[in-house]
């Protein structure tokens, strides 16, 4: 049995992880891989005892994932990432050899740097997937937490060179990102993953949801009736405020909404800033009779969402989110809701302009916001186009589930070629 050690830099609660890490784990120990998992805890010594630790081992043993944790190091910032990376690559240079594991599967750079330092020094030499996702230090500057070619991003820069000639394998979210990184790959979905000029396997994986828990389509008039929203047009966002989400440009278009149809209902869902959301609704004119603004855990989404008629994902057009494949997206077509979106992100006008699931924002201006939302009602019932576009696109095991596998399987066929 094959054996794989997933290395992120996040907790294991943390939503990230509980949507787009664990489920693709899952679907691995479909293949019959042996899976661990280290995880880097930031309240591990402030909020967790040892009997909520041990619940979560568990857990997680449970479902067939072999759990590691470190703690998280955050400030000051670069002296506490470089210990966290010194002492990650330690600990796995010592499950390498202790487990004999032959992959190493790291999500973003940070991880794949521990990777390929504790590889340099390890007896054993397991494949080395870098599961790049986005475009990690152009992020970073879009979003204004670094300057621009500042050394921190030069530093970085250098870095991922050093990653993209160490590894075996990558994984990438967008055919945006896999034209810029790897243009000389041609890709055919149905027959495999791509090959680099080395002869290395690329797949382009999209973030994916398992759309089975999302159609709750049953639900939705249970759920509006409870949530009083009767005849009410219901538009529904999903995730953070600032950085490269345009929240401004959001509340703009949400106030147009309410010009064209005074009975617009505003449906927010958030796991941070929840209170903020609600008091810049307000400022804007919106009493509480015409918003609805929760924390929502990640298994609740798909009742709440069931409820929606439209959903808004506008994010900054910068040069890192070519590389974005917002979750997000994808849980709003799973659960049958056309979309509002924004041009220049990833793969979403390909998306919206070939299955017809909703409205291209071009510009960021009131007229622009109104004719967005004339065409998105002139659509009429797409609940099930978008559904079927979120299975052929999206879907966990189908899509995702099995691009993962596919791509350890090439892998490791490689590792036993090489052995020969």
């Amino acid at each position: 049995m094959p054996k794989s050690l997933y290395i992120c830099y996040f907790g294991v609660r943390e939503p990230l992880v509980q949507t787009q890490v664990i489920p693709y784990l899952l679907e691995l120990i479909k293949d019959g891989v042996k899976v661990s998992l280290l995880t880097f805890e930031p309240a591990l010594n402030n909020t967790w005892t040892a009997e909520q630790i041990e619940a979560e081992r568990q857990l997680l043993n449970q479902k067939g994932i072999d759990w590691y944790h470190l703690p998280y190091h955050k400030s000051p910032s670069v002296p506490a990432t470089l210990y966290d990376i010194f002492n990650g690559a330690r600990i796995v240079r010592r499950l390498i050899g202790r487990e004999n594991i032959d992959m190493l599967h790291c999500r973003l750079h940070v991880p794949a740097l521990m990777a390929a330092i504790a590889r340099k020094f390890s007896q054993i030499k397991p494949k080395l997937l870098f599961d790049i996702r986005g475009f990690f230090p152009e992020e970073y500057t879009d979003a204004g937490v670094w300057p621009a070619n500042g050394w921190l991003y030069r530093a970085t820069k250098r870095v991922e060179k050093w990653l993209l000639n160490e590894a075996d394998g990558f994984v990438v979210l967008t055919e945006k990102a896999r034209s810029i990184l790897f243009p000389e790959v041609a890709v055919d979905v149905e027959s495999g993953p791509g090959l680099d000029k080395h002869g290395r396997p690329v797949e382009v994986i999209p973030c994916c949801v398992d759309t089975k828990r999302f159609d709750e389509e049953a639900l939705r008039e249970q759920v509006r009736n409870e949530l009083a929203f009767g005849d009410r047009f219901v538009i529904v966002y999903v995730g953070s405020f600032g950085g490269w989400y345009m929240s401004d440009e959001m509340f703009d278009l949400f106030l147009t909404a309410r010009e064209l149809d005074p009975k617009i209902f505003i449906m927010i869902m958030t796991q941070r800033n929840a209170e903020a959301a609600a008091e810049e609704l307000k400022t804007r004119g919106f009493t509480e009779n015409d918003f609805f603004v929760r924390s929502v855990e990640p298994p609740e989404m798909p009742r709440y969402l069931s409820a929606a008629d439209v959903g808004i994902s506008f994010i900054k057009p910068c040069y890192s989110k070519q590389a974005s494949s917002p979750t997000k997206n994808a849980e709003y077509l799973a659960s049958g809701v056309p979309m509002i979106v924004n041009t220049g992100v990833g793969d979403v006008d390909d998306l919206i302009r070939e299955d017809k699931v909703g409205v291209l924002v071009e510009n960021f201006d009131t007229e622009s916001y109104a004719k967005a939302i004339v065409e998105l009602k002139a659509l009429g019932d797409i609940r099930k186009r978008c559904r079927e576009s979120a299975k052929a696109r999206f879907d966990l095991e189908k899509i995702g589930g099995e691009r993962y596998r596919r791509l350890y399987r090439s892998l490791f066929a490689q590792e036993k070629r090489t052995k020969r």
